[in-house]
């Protein structure tokens, strides 16, 4: 490796560095908005203002964890400044890559462990060259990590997900003991004393434990901090119970909305202090090795022991980097898209999940409910009764905050979360173990949704789900970033130039896939949206904006089945996959309005009853045509990834046929919903009778083919199943327009 070389590492170690803090905070994002965000403590941008000016402030506390990315997971003393570029170049390449990628699919992952990984693969990687090569001597691998440190830090992670997760629980139990669901009415009892109790938390775990590590602060003041904690602690205490009960009683301010705003403050700035190392303590560490480098005698051959002392981190590159992350903490919709999952597993009521049932939740669930109900067998009944009552959650929420602006969980849940886990972060920031942030403030809001009944009969299995595939990404990002980051490091190191370029091109091309893959979940996201039911307090207008839904489906349903038709036709897997994957989506549109219906519902008095009926049809019918959408749609892409004999011509112009005829009924029902009229229902119904009687007379043509052997068994099923399938459909859209016409009054029977 020559010496201009390592200045084009040097530049591209820069430029990495702004992207990791970008696809970073995108990632990181969630770990202090969920809550906020997710009891709608405040308006958005007041909450992003604030989460903003927390980040500014935490990034001034992270000098000491700069360490950790220059001697933390290796000894830089066996290693020139060369090796090391080698190394840290392999390492953001590959962090970029992967955060980039958990951020596309809404995963919250781990900086703090993909980073470690990432280290420890491409350090592996380099010790092993040389003493393959013979240039390690007679050093062993061990000799080159830092193995103790390295276990420390994996270890206080893993011990940070059971304390984050038991301490989310114990705390979310006491606090809903204490103010209930009802809390408005426990406010102004204990309100101030919890509040300044939340203050005192947070100024000791911010101030007290992570001055050392501030840039700004003297080691003289940092110490008579510590020195005099009691009392200040005491005082922040006082000062903040008595202004908290001033609120509530002259102002009757809600008190948990400060608190959670402080709260966010107090995660966000914890987070900047922990996480800065991830982003750009690698950049760092090689901008300091090869200024060490270069004020020796020869720069390609020292060994870099500078690094192994204690280097000070100049305070305006923590502020240039905060204002990056505060930058891409704005403009970044992949923050967004992460910060939805974590709420979503989070929220109190039930409704549509993300995430499907797996053998393994359902196991998990079914322990625990035992394990509960032998815990309630061994309490006094008496105990029993009183928490139950306590922790009753409250049934329905604000009328006035409508079906979209109720909060996921309440501010007792979200001021908890804040409190428990900026705690958690900020001891492993003064210990200088880089927890991760993003498990412990997921698995603290895990544990106080476990505590707050969230996670009830009806959502439990897929909660869990939701827990498991997070945790399994995060098992998979340290492996993921091992793997890569040992390969990068070996093509890096033999090939040089050549080797960069290869690296850099496979990184732009699978960040631009990502990017690609990103903006069409964001538009099926959105084309969820149009069905969400707003206006369900007048009921004439939900109704019509159920008819509305349903022909956005029915369009989206009969353009699916003609592509799948077409590529069933010819053979197209590619395609027929796509259309698969489709498949759940139609799904997930159906159950939302079903959803929507039973919210009508609810509104209907006894007295309509012939309403209730006629909604009651529109579920069954829909059920019907997503499961013939469904089992058309898999059985003709099974079909062709099997490799099963070709549909024969004339089966082909026979189901076109079929094609031509249904989905033209399709759309005469699609278009009488959308302009709320009906274009000729007689047409409809003429041509639903002229497809059974095609239907018919294709099925014996299929009988004479089955008896002269020219189409096999697995043709012939999937001809029936479709031709059978498209009449079924066909009929419930009949049916739907009955319906239509009853809700209407358009007095025109169809059927």
């Amino acid at each position: 490796m020559t010496l201009q070389l390592c200045y084009m590492i040097i530049g591209l170690l820069i430029v990495f560095a702004a992207f990791d803090l970008v696809v970073g905070v995108a990632n990181d994002a969630v770990n202090f908005l969920n809550s906020a965000i997710g009891s709608k403590a405040a308006p958005f941008f007041i909450i992003m203002i604030i989460a903003s000016l927390g980040i500014l402030a935490g990034v001034t506390f992270s000098g000491g964890m700069m360490e950790v990315a220059r001697k933390g997971i290796f000894h830089p003393q066996f290693f020139t400044m060369p090796e090391l570029l080698t190394i840290f170049l392999a390492v953001m390449i590959t962090d970029v890559l992967l955060l980039d990628l958990f951020n596309t699919y809404g995963l919250p992952t781990s900086t703090t462990v993909s980073i470690v990984f990432d280290l420890l693969g491409a350090a592996v990687a380099l010790a092993v060259i040389k003493i393959t090569s013979g240039n390690g001597g007679a050093m062993a691998l061990w000799d080159y990590i830092n193995t103790a440190k390295a276990m420390a830090i994996v270890g206080s992670i893993l011990l940070s997900i059971v304390v984050a997760f038991f301490s989310g629980a114990v705390a979310q139990f006491l606090s809903r003991l204490i103010f209930t669901f009802d809390y408005q009415k426990k406010l102004p009892r204990y309100g101030a004393l919890w509040g300044g109790a939340s203050m005192m938390i947070i100024a000791y775990f911010i101030l007290v434990q992570g001055a050392s590590g501030a840039t700004f602060m003297t080691e003289e003041t940092a110490s008579w901090i510590k020195a005099h904690s009691a009392p200040l602690m005491l005082g922040i205490f006082g000062i903040a119970a008595i202004l908290f009960q001033l609120l509530l009683v002259f102002f009757k301010i809600n008190i948990l909305k400060p608190v959670v705003l402080i709260g966010t403050f107090a995660l966000s700035m914890a987070f900047a202090a922990n996480d800065l190392v991830n982003f750009i303590g690698v950049p760092l560490a090689g901008l300091n090795a090869f200024q060490s480098a270069l004020a020796s005698n020869e720069p390609m051959n020292t060994l870099m022991t500078a690094l192994s002392k204690k280097i000070h981190t100049p305070t305006y590159m923590m502020l240039a980097s905060g204002a990056i992350m505060v930058a891409a903490l704005w403009m970044s919709k992949k923050a967004r898209t992460v910060t939805e999952t974590e709420i979503s597993l989070g929220r109190q009521d039930e409704g549509m999940e993300k995430y499907e049932s797996i053998w393994l939740s359902r196991k998990i669930v079914n322990l625990f409910d035992s394990l509960f109900s032998s815990l309630q067998g061994i309490a006094p009944e008496a105990i029993q009764k009183a928490v139950k009552n306590r922790m009753k959650p409250l049934s329905g929420g604000d009328p006035k905050l409508g079906p979209t602006g109720k909060p996921a969980f309440d501010l007792v849940r979200a001021s908890v979360n804040l409190m428990v886990a900026s705690a958690v972060v900020s001891m492993g920031t003064s210990l200088k173990l880089p927890l991760s942030t993003t498990y412990v403030t997921f698995m603290v809001a895990m544990g106080t949704s476990l505590s707050d009944q969230a996670w009830g009969r009806e959502s439990a299995v897929f909660r869990v789900t939701g827990v498991l595939a997070v945790i399994g990404g995060w098992f998979l990002t340290a492996f993921i970033a091992f793997a890569v980051s040992f390969i990068f490091t070996y093509i890096l190191f033999y090939f040089k130039l050549p080797g960069m370029i290869l690296t850099l091109v496979i990184a732009g091309y699978m960040i631009w896939a990502n990017h690609h893959k990103h903006k069409a979940q964001e538009k099926n996201k959105n084309e969820m949206t149009i069905y969400n039911l707003d206006k369900i307090e007048n009921l004439q207008e939900a109704v019509s904006q159920t008819f509305d839904h349903l022909a956005f489906l029915l369009k989206g349903i009969r353009e699916s089945l003609d592509i799948a038709f077409d590529s069933l036709f010819k053979g197209d897997l590619v395609t027929l996959r796509q259309e698969r994957l489709r498949v759940k989506h139609f799904q997930n549109s159906v159950n939302i309005i079903m959803a929507n219906i039973f919210k009508v519902l609810r509104l209907l008095s006894k007295e309509d009853h012939h309403i209730s009926y006629n909604y009651y049809q529109i579920i069954r019918r829909l059920q019907k045509l997503s499961d013939g959408h469904r089992d058309t749609v898999i059985r003709s892409s099974m079909h062709v990834s099997n490799r099963h004999s070709a549909l024969l011509e004339v089966q082909i112009a026979e189901l076109k046929e079929i094609r031509k005829v249904f989905l033209n009924i399709i759309f005469l029902v699609e278009t009488a919903f959308r302009e709320k009229k009906i274009i000729d229902c007689q047409d409809a119904v003429g041509q639903f009778h002229y497809l059974r009687e095609l239907v018919d007379d294709y099925n014996e043509n299929q009988i004479k083919r089955i008896r002269d052997d020219s189409s096999k068994t697995r043709l012939s099923i999937l001809f029936y199943a479709i031709s059978g399938n498209s009449v079924m459909m066909a009929k419930q859209n009949i049916k739907l327009l009955d319906i239509f016409n009853e809700s209407f009054k358009l007095n025109q029977k169809c059927s």
